[in-house]
């Protein structure tokens, strides 16, 4: 039987000292990168380091500074849309760059149900963070009331309604929204549907609103469905009730690319051609915009400039900084679906 693992044993500020021949000071000034240290002591502290494998400790660090020197970005999704929606990626990538610079640690936390919610926020009061970013909130979400009740620096992606009063970027869906359906109709579309996402929160309920106000008179109640997430499969689903309620409909508007993406694939499947017989228009210009043929028209909206002013937002608060609302700018990309 082999004998049992034994953690190797970690080396020490002393250990360092001892290598490099200098006294504990000495070596805790370079490590905290203080001055009047000359360069000698320098760089035979690094090579000490080097030698005997020094690693900083930081837990230490926190209990003394009272900072834990990470950010959490809190993602209300589904496990398995992570992987589906490209948004979120490059949103997660957007803060870590602004966190990266800034010397703070990413902890991306996941919920996906009123168990991870507590989990969560027991976390959050654990004192292991030192802000959050908070993504895909619902409206009257609990997560962010938690967040505020303890009193955590924190910033959202959006604004549902029925969350805190605390800072936030967006985009203006409801105005992205009028726009690229006021653009539909302009290419003559007469039956025009809509396959909305995401109601229980700001994005999804104000693409819907824009879509409403942009077809005016004629807008359809019965040409509207509804699905809960922003998902491939919604869009397919969604489009084949569009088709069975309306057969002659010819034009969409579907709450995401991913939707128009899972839209598109039920029109082809049912003879259907896009742009000829139905023209089809999406939001997000992500990676899904590029992949359908022929590829989406859409409403560019700059996930990752959101991840990264969320992040900006966050360390503004821990300094001391005003921290205002951002509202940023989104485009038409029109292309061939339409």
């Amino acid at each position: 039987m082999p004998p049992p693992r034994t953690r190797n044993r970690r080396a020490t500020i002393n250990d360092v000292a001892t290598a490099a021949g200098l006294s504990r000071g000495t070596v805790s000034r370079v490590v905290n990168g203080e001055r009047y240290v000359s360069d000698e002591a320098r760089i035979a502290v690094e090579e000490a380091i080097a030698s005997v494998g020094y690693v900083r400790n930081s837990a230490a660090r926190n209990l003394v500074t009272q900072e834990s020197r990470a950010i959490a970005l809190i993602i209300h999704e589904p496990h398995s849309l992570l992987f589906e929606d490209p948004n979120i990626g490059s949103i997660l990538l957007g803060a870590n760059e602004v966190l990266s610079r800034a010397d703070y640690q990413l902890v991306s936390l996941i919920i996906d149900s009123d168990r991870d919610s507590r989990r969560v926020a027991d976390y959050l009061r654990g004192g292991l963070v030192d802000g959050a970013v908070i993504v895909s909130a619902r409206a009257s979400d609990p997560i962010a009331s938690a967040v505020r009740d303890i009193g955590v620096p924190a910033a959202f992606v959006g604004h549902p309604p029925g969350t805190p009063d605390l800072p936030y970027v967006a985009i203006d869906n409801s105005a992205a929204a009028r726009s690229i359906t006021e653009r539909l109709v302009a290419t003559g579309r007469r039956r025009i549907g809509m396959i909305a996402s995401a109601m229980d929160r700001d994005s999804g309920h104000d693409r819907f609103a824009g879509f409403r106000e942009a077809m005016g008179s004629r807008f359809d109640p019965s040409l509207v469905v509804e699905y809960p997430l922003y998902t491939y499969a919604a869009g397919l689903q969604g489009m084949q009730e569009l088709l069975r309620r309306c057969p002659e409909i010819d034009g969409v508007f579907a709450a995401s690319d991913a939707v128009a993406a899972g839209a598109m694939t039920a029109l082809q499947e049912s003879g259907r051609k896009v742009p000829d017989d139905v023209g089809i228009v999406g939001f997000d210009d992500s990676s899904w915009a590029l992949r359908t043929r022929p590829q989406l028209s859409t409403v560019r909206q700059p996930a990752d400039l959101l991840g990264s002013t969320a992040a900006e937002l966050v360390l503004a608060q821990i300094r001391g900084l005003p921290s205002a609302v951002q509202v940023l700018d989104t485009a038409v990309v029109w292309r061939d679906s339409a």
